[in-house]
């Protein structure tokens, strides 16, 4: 009996060459996690399916699933390459930066919302009026939150609701701001981590006035978040 074929959307995570034609692939995909497959015979210059399983692009793939850990791919169409990253090597280097997050950690059993995430990534990647800083705080802001980690932005540790005539410092213990007059964080900047952390795509946050400024002051303390959250 023939093993049932699956059909799905998929992101390329990895690419393992192996044997003299053969590749392994690591794929997200929004219906099944993340899958490894074996593309027989991709390295082979009149193979069917070595232009359409691309880094930096989305791709409707049909695959069987293996006894073991790794399935077979059986056919690739390309839908969305997001061709214009690699023209610079900036946004290159941070497109490989947030696939080797993603991946990192990430379990194989994912909701469909990292796949999305990681499309988003590449959309706002492909356009290079918005900036990699904002890209990057963003991506890490939306692993946080995925993870369940999103910060207190509304009150302070003791339920105190947060001023807009205030200033705060950010405590990493208890994931919360404490208001204090010579602290560096206003309610401009904490009304913008509110829009970051609420899901909104970097499309949107490059629209807010000032943004470039914002996400200077907010790229340590989501940064460290992220480096506090993967010590735990």
């Amino acid at each position: 009996m023939n093993a049932p074929q699956h059909v799905t959307d998929a992101i390329v995570l990895t690419r393992t060459d192996y044997g003299e034609a053969d590749r392994i692939l690591t794929l997200l995909t929004p219906t099944y996690g993340k899958v490894r497959l074996m593309a027989k015979g991709v390295r082979r210059v009149r193979s069917k399916l070595a232009g359409s399983i691309e880094l930096f692009s989305v791709t409707n793939v049909t695959f069987v699933k293996g006894r073991g850990d790794i399935g077979t791919l059986v056919s690739a169409r390309l839908q969305t390459y997001y061709g214009r990253i690699v023209q610079n090597i900036d946004r290159t280097m941070l497109g490989y930066e947030l696939i080797k997050q993603l991946h990192k950690v990430t379990e194989d059993e994912l909701e469909s919302d990292y796949f999305q995430l990681l499309e988003q990534a590449f959309i706002a990647l492909d356009d290079p009026t918005i900036s990699c800083d904002l890209i990057r705080v963003w991506f890490s802001a939306q692993l946080l939150r995925l993870s369940g980690h999103t910060p207190n932005l509304r009150t302070e540790p003791d339920g105190t609701k947060l001023a807009t005539t205030q200033r705060y410092e950010f405590s990493f213990d208890d994931r919360a701001f404490m208001a204090r007059p010579d602290a560096p964080y206003d309610a401009d900047v904490i009304k913008f981590l509110r829009l970051i952390f609420n899901g909104n795509i970097p499309h949107i946050l490059a629209r807010v006035e000032s943004n470039a400024e914002f996400v200077a002051r907010c790229q340590l303390l989501v940064v460290g978040l992220r480096r506090a959250t993967l010590r735990e």
